[in-house]
């Protein structure tokens, strides 16, 4: 293809003639109603994640409208089209079983499809980092333009927004703290807009991740879903993308090794969900940089948190719009950030922040010099229960755990957890370490959000909030708690989380980054020569299932595909 295709003449059809292929294109075109002065117009893509199994997007109808009149603005002919679509809740085993998918399904039909330019509208979790997986390894200019978050409800005097107010009352409920009849009025006031989780959830620290990489216009990651400043956002996504056209400015160019670092360290000032880590990690694989746990822990240390929302704090996303949004945590951790990098508007960070940063609520968004905590709010824990890390969200976790040693109360699977957890007899108590092996991306339930172990009820009802609890699983982002995710290597391949049984001990100390199994190496030894996997064979699978089970790899690597990644050349 010619540097100077543009529009339908871009990656043609192949019948061995270029010119039949032209003029094939431009008469299947025309039926869709398009004049021959629109169809030489170049061509911006709208990738539609719209789906009915998708709460989160439910309002995008109205939003691919206002991109489209922003891509009509400049010029360009916008063409809507779809791709898969994952929303969060809806999906079995797990929703990261399929963001690979996606991000497979987005990289094709752009690089497929003739288009110059490509809008990207995602929002719920693993839609915005499939999208961007996506439009790395494509590397077509592209803007990513979020759903946003929902508005809040209420429940008599109280503030509600999903989810860490659902996990939060379905504690109570465990705990017989609220009745059955008032869980049911709760649930039908948790989630009530268009638009993603109302708190610091995966969601939202994703689209604030895309912001500060420079994926998506600055302003954009926070507007509410229903705001009428959601549809100018599409508007001006749409300008910019066909603008792009004309200027192109690749994922290649915006997605560097700089911008990277500038996005862990608003995660963590975020205080953010633990999931952006493999998120992130995947993302930057796409175009070979890398994203280590021991960089998280040195960047940790020096970045301090700095936004009040839930589950870290006590506000809501609509109060991070109105307090200043991403723009505003930018100007505070300017001294820290790299100036340079460019965004989709093309204009770099240090231009960006040099405009007027309006009016700022520092009662959500802290100054640095006064922030909420000193250190950042993820931290990776190493040793021989983990050799290649966990996570830690500190910022949502009980201090007074932090430098424990407890004993181990091990279930197996899921299904363990679920047949034991709230069994009288259960030998356990609230200075015990709850273990969950067998959740990790290649095991059966492929790595859900099931880390954010229950507490037993027994426990729960003598009014513990919170115990440690440890796994290869991951944690909604809405989630808090003294939970330690990711253990990587995982159990289901013979990580050291698999030779855990009851009654070991285990030390965490947050303080030195460490998690020990206490068990000597001798009997370690005589466990892993018996363990055998519980998985089904690779082989024996079929379909995705299939693909996944053998190309997935763990969570310090993204969870990612290896053959997704750039192949790397011997220089």
């Amino acid at each position: 293809m010619s540097d100077t295709d543009q529009g339908l003449a871009r990656g043609l059809t192949n019948y061995g003639d270029r010119d039949f292929s032209v003029y094939l294109r431009n008469s299947f075109a025309a039926s869709m109603g398009y004049s021959r002065e629109m169809l030489k117009r170049p061509i911006v893509g709208i990738a539609n994640s719209f789906s009915g199994f998708n709460n989160c997007h439910r309002h995008f109808p109205e939003l691919v409208e206002a991109v489209k009149r922003g891509v009509l603005m400049e010029g360009g002919l916008p063409i809507e089209f779809p791709t898969i679509s994952l929303g969060e809740v809806f999906l079995s085993p797990t929703s990261l079983k399929f963001r690979n998918l996606m991000s497979m399904d987005t990289e094709e039909m752009v690089r497929a499809q003739p288009m110059d330019a490509v809008v990207l509208m995602g929002g719920c979790d693993k839609t915005v980092p499939a999208q961007l997986m996506g439009a790395a390894s494509a590397d077509l200019p592209a803007v990513q333009l979020v759903a946003g978050p929902m508005m809040t409800s209420r429940y008599q005097t109280e503030r509600l927004g999903a989810c860490t107010d659902c996990r939060r009352f379905w504690s109570k409920y465990r705990a017989r703290e609220v009745t059955t009849e008032q869980i049911n009025d709760i649930e039908g006031r948790l989630a009530t807009t268009a638009g993603t989780c109302a708190v610091m959830g995966t969601a939202s620290t994703m689209a604030c991740i895309a912001e500060t990489l420079g994926m998506s216009l600055p302003g954009t990651a926070a507007i509410p879903a229903v705001h009428a400043d959601r549809l100018r956002a599409g508007e001006e996504s749409g300008r910019a993308a066909a603008r792009m056209v004309r200027t192109p400015i690749r994922p290649s160019q915006v997605i560097t090794a700089k911008s990277v670092e500038n996005a862990m360290r608003v995660l963590l000032a975020l205080g953010g969900s633990t999931n952006a880590i493999i998120h992130l990690t995947a993302v930057a694989g796409r175009l070979g940089i890398p994203v280590s746990l021991e960089k998280l822990n040195a960047l940790s240390d020096t970045t301090p948190v700095l936004v009040n929302l839930k589950p870290v704090g006590t506000n809501y996303m609509e109060d991070f719009f109105f307090a200043g949004g991403v723009g505003a945590v930018l100007r505070e951790l300017k001294p820290l950030l790299h100036l340079d990098t460019l965004d989709v508007a093309g204009g770099t960070l240090g231009d960006r922040l040099e405009q007027d940063a309006g009016w700022v609520d520092h009662r959500v968004i802290a100054r640095a010099a006064e922030p909420l905590e000193p250190e950042g709010g993820l931290v990776a824990l190493f040793g021989n229960l983990a050799p290649r890390g966990a996570i830690l969200k500190r910022s949502a976790a009980d201090p007074e755990l932090f430098e424990k040693e407890g004993r181990a109360v091990v279930f197996t699977s899921l299904e363990d957890l679920a047949a034991r957890v709230d069994d009288p007899d259960l030998d356990i108590t609230a200075d015990d370490f709850m273990v969950l092996q067998n959740a990790g991306p290649k095991s059966a339930s492929g790595m859900p959000e099931a880390g954010y172990l229950p507490i037993p009820r027994k426990i729960a009802e003598t009014g513990v909030k919170d115990m440690v609890r440890i796994s290869d699983a991951r944690m909604s982002g809405t989630a808090f708690g003294t939970i330690v995710l990711h253990v990587s290597p995982e159990a289901s391949v013979g990580g050291p989380l698999a030779l855990v049984r009851n009654g070991d001990r285990i030390r965490i100390s947050v303080k030195n980054r460490r998690i020990e199994l206490l068990v000597d190496e001798a009997e370690l030894g005589c466990r892993r020569a018996a363990w055998a996997t519980t998985n089904v064979p690779a082989a024996e699978r079929r379909g995705y299932d299939r693909l996944y089970a053998e190309e997935v790899t763990q969570a310090d690597e993204g969870c990612d595909f290896g053959f997704l990644q750039p192949v790397q050349t011997e220089t």
